[in-house]
C-alpha cells in the first residue's frame, strides 16, 4: 500500500521525472532599436549561440532586421512602443514599460544593449530585482553624444554601473574611458570583442579595374562625421575613383548638398539603406570610415572579412582593428588633409590595396571568429548566474572571463 502524502514507500524507485534537463533560464536583452546598426548585428550574431543554454526574448522598438534574426534564431520577440532614440519626457514612459516586460516575463538575466535602452533596462532590472543585470557598451555615449545629453549620459550611465553585475566593453580602449569616466567599475568590466562571419561573407577578388571603387557605411548622423569624408573626397582632383555612401539617416538632405557644393555629384553616390552590404563590399576596391567616435566598428569588421583594405579615422576600439601600415592606415578624426593623404595613398596603389586586404582577411579570421565571440557570453551568463546571490559578480567570475 502506498504511503500517506505522496511518499515514496521503502525500496521504491525515484519517477524519472526527477531526472529531466533542468529547464533553460530565461534571458532577457533589451535594445532600443531593430533598425541596421552595428549593436543590432552583434544581438543579432550572438543570438544563434544562446538558444541552446537558454529561453531567449529579444525586447527592441520599431521594424528592421534584427526582428528577422530574432526569429530565425528561435528567440521571441517584444516590441517596445515607448523605447525611442531621442532623450525626453516619452523616456519615463519607456521605464515604465520595461518594468512591466521584466515584471511578466521575469527573466534571471536582463543583458541591455545600446545607450537608451542601456540606462533603462538596467533601471527597470534592478527595480524588478533581477538577479543578473549585464550592459554591452557599443561606444559610450557620453563621448558620442553633443553639448548636454553628453552629461546626461555620463551621469546615467555612472548610476546605473553601481546597479550592474557586469559591464560587457567591445575593446580595450572602451573599457580604459569607461574606468576613467566612472560608468563601469573595474571589478565588474570585460572586454568582449565583436566578431565577424567570415564564412558567410563574398570576398573581394582585386581584379585590375580603371576606376577604384570606394565605399563607406553608416548612418547619416554623427559621430559618424560624413562631413568630413566629403572634404577630403573634394580634395583628390587628380585621383580616379567613384564612391559609395551606404546608409540613411537625418542629415542626409545636408549631406547631399555638401557633396554637390563641392562638385562631387558624378562621383559620390547616396546608396541609402542596403540589405546586400555583403556584396557591396566585395564589389568595392577599399573602404573608409571617418567616424568622430566609436566602439569597436562592425562595419570594418565586415570590410576585413570582405578583404579589403581600410582608411579610418584613430577613436575608440578602430586601431585594435586596423593596424596602421598592415591591414589598412588610420589617421586622426575630423582632419580633411589627413584622411584625403590616405585615401590617395590606397586608391592610387592596386598592389597596396590587396596587400591590406589580405591582411585584414587573415586577421578577421584569426582574431574575431563568432564562435568565440558567443561562447565568451554564455560563459560570463553562467559565471554571474553561479555568484547571483552576491548581487555583484565574484570576481574569480570575470577573471576567467579574461576581466
Amino acid at each position: 500500500m502506498g504511503s500517506r502524502h505522496g511518499a515514496l514507500a521503502p525500496g521504491t524507485v525515484k519517477p524519472a521525472a526527477e531526472t529531466r534537463p533542468e529547464r533553460r533560464r530565461k534571458l532577457l536583452i533589451a535594445i532600443t532599436l531593430a533598425e541596421i546598426g552595428g549593436a543590432q548585428t552583434c544581438v543579432a550574431q550572438l543570438l544563434p549561440g544562446l538558444s541552446p543554454d537558454f529561453d531567449v526574448v529579444v525586447a527592441a522598438h520599431g521594424p528592421g532586421p534584427l526582428r528577422a534574426a530574432a526569429a530565425e534564431a528561435g528567440a521571441r520577440w517584444i516590441e517596445l512602443r515607448q523605447v525611442r532614440r531621442p532623450i525626453g519626457p516619452r523616456d519615463l514612459l519607456g521605464f515604465v514599460e520595461l518594468v512591466r516586460v521584466i515584471r511578466r516575463e521575469r527573466p534571471a538575466i536582463v543583458h541591455a544593449h545600446s545607450s537608451k535602452a542601456g540606462v533603462l533596462a538596467r533601471l527597470a532590472a534592478a527595480l524588478c530585482r533581477t538577479p543578473v543585470i549585464v550592459f554591452t557598451a557599443h561606444g559610450w555615449a557620453f563621448k558620442a553624444e553633443p553639448g548636454p545629453r553628453s552629461w546626461l549620459y555620463l551621469w546615467a550611465d555612472r548610476l546605473a554601473a553601481r546597479i550592474s553585475s557586469a559591464v560587457v566593453c567591445v575593446s580595450e580602449t572602451e573599457r580604459r574611458e569607461g574606468l576613467a569616466a566612472g560608468t563601469c567599475r573595474a571589478d565588474r568590466t570585460l572586454v568582449i570583442r565583436n566578431a565577424v562571419d567570415t564564412t558567410g561573407l563574398p570576398r573581394r577578388g582585386h581584379g585590375e579595374r580603371g576606376r577604384p571603387l570606394l565605399v563607406s557605411v553608416g548612418r547619416l548622423k554623427a559621430p559618424k562625421d560624413f562631413d568630413t569624408l566629403l572634404e577630403a573626397l573634394g580634395l583628390l582632383d587628380a585621383v580616379d575613383y567613384s564612391a559609395l555612401i551606404v546608409g540613411d539617416g537625418p542629415e542626409r538632405a545636408e549631406l547631399e548638398a555638401t557633396a554637390g557644393r563641392l562638385g562631387l555629384l558624378e562621383r559620390v553616390v547616396f546608396a541609402g539603406e542596403r540589405d546586400d552590404v555583403g556584396a557591396i563590399l566585395a564589389s568595392a576596391d577599399a573602404f573608409v570610415l571617418s567616424s568622430s567616435s566609436e566602439g569597436l566598428p562592425m562595419s570594418i569588421l565586415e570590410a576585413m572579412a570582405a578583404e579589403l583594405p581600410v582608411v579610418a579615422s584613430s577613436v575608440g576600439g578602430v586601431p585594435e582593428l586596423v593596424h596602421d601600415g598592415v591591414n589598412g592606415l588610420t589617421v586622426p578624426p575630423r582632419d580633411a588633409s589627413a584622411l584625403a593623404d590616405a585615401l590617395r595613398r590606397v586608391l592610387s596603389d592596386h598592389e597596396l590595396r590587396r596587400t591590406f586586404g589580405a591582411a585584414g582577411r587573415a586577421r578577421a579570421e584569426r582574431e574575431f571568429a563568432l564562435d568565440r565571440f558567443r561562447s565568451a557570453h554564455v560563459d560570463l551568463y553562467r559565471a554571474l548566474l553561479d555568484g547571483s546571490r552576491l548581487q555583484s559578480p565574484a570576481r574569480q567570475a570575470l577573471d576567467r572571463m579574461g576581466g
